[in-house]
């Protein structure tokens, strides 16, 4: 008589004979398959990522054109926009910061003006003149002094905000006779190495990416009303349409995005190079929102010591844009200043 086999008894072999295999192997069998499934949607996403942002750049190509009636000068080489507000009086130059341009002054320009010719240009790398690396504060030094040169000004007030005061610094110390006054607004003028991490940014951000990105942020209405709120403060009026396109258009214009990403990370000048600046005979203020976040409550101070001035002027509930917020107390200090 022929045995027939028992199918409970087989499927119980089986039970212990996987049971008794090892657990590193499964394991390491499972993590497999998720690891296969996790690179396959990571290239998935990869993919579509990539596919987005060449039809978005394609669809967003279009370039923005300087202001109608916009007037340039050739210095140091460098087309160069700028503004002009005035007819009589010794000559103001007004130097804005990062991510800023001309326009910036707007609001502290006509005050100056009743008593100063004055003018505000746009750095090579912001505003509407022309783009020409390397974008670093002896590059732009060089371009203030040109501008100097290109509107016949001898001798001028310059007044610096944010970078920009290591701009004035930087061409005060190249060339002491041509600054009748310098003007630190919110900014100390040193090299604090701020931003040092962009260079890792920019090697592992590459484009199409960083276009995209770029552009995102710029065509935001949201994220430059929130990045303006932040930096000037309840203080500061708000930004209309009119103002929005202010300040996104600069970034819009052929060369922006690219030079933007060109940038220094670090600007301005070492501390003892800064402190050359108390040798130049000639008045030095500075001027601190009580507000601005950018710098330590200290620096106002350290910055003064540093440059020679006499104690800073502190204008209450001002952020980092002062000059926006509190144009009459900013005009004010220069004016006190200013020969």
């Amino acid at each position: 008589m022929t045995a027939v086999p028992d199918p409970s008894a087989s499927a119980s072999a089986a039970t212990a004979a996987t049971a008794l295999e090892p657990a590193g192997p499964r394991r390491r069998s499972r993590l497999l398959r998720w690891g296969r499934r996790l690179l396959a949607a990571v290239v998935v996403l990869l993919v579509a990522v990539t596919v987005f942002s060449f039809a978005y750049n394609a669809a967003t190509a279009g370039r923005a054109r300087p202001p109608a009636g916009a007037r340039f000068a050739e210095a140091d080489g460098l087309r160069t926009r700028y503004r002009e507000w005035g007819a009589r009086g010794t000559p103001v130059v007004l130097v804005h910061g990062a991510f800023e341009s001309a326009d910036t002054w707007s609001r502290v320009a006509p005050l100056l003006a009743t008593g100063h010719r004055v003018y505000a240009l746009d750095l090579t790398g912001w505003g509407y003149s022309e783009r020409r690396g390397p974008f670093d504060t002896a590059h732009q030094a060089a371009q203030l002094l040109g501008f100097l040169d290109a509107m016949g000004l001898d001798r001028a007030t310059l007044v610096g905000h944010s970078s920009g005061a290591g701009v004035i610094a930087a061409a005060a110390l190249k060339a002491p006779g041509r600054a009748a006054g310098l003007v630190f607004l919110d900014g100390d003028a040193l090299d604090t190495g701020a931003g040092e991490g962009a260079d890792t940014v920019r090697f592992l951000l590459r484009d199409p990416y960083r276009t995209t990105l770029t552009r995102l942020v710029v065509r935001s209405d949201w994220v430059i009303r929130k990045i303006y709120g932040a930096q000037c403060g309840p203080s500061c009026p708000r930004l209309d349409g009119a103002g929005v396109e202010q300040w996104r258009r600069p970034f819009q214009m052929p060369g922006a995005e690219d030079a933007v990403w060109r940038m220094q990370a670090v600007v301005g000048l070492p501390a003892a190079r800064v402190a050359e600046v108390a040798r130049i005979r000639v008045p030095k203020a500075v001027v601190f929102g009580a507000e601005d976040d950018v710098f330590s409550r200290r620096s106002p101070y350290e910055t003064a010591r540093r440059i020679g001035a006499p104690p800073p002027t502190i204008v209450p509930g001002a952020h980092h844009l002062s000059l926006v917020s509190h144009p009459r107390q900013v005009a004010g200090a220069i004016l006190a200043m200013a020969p």
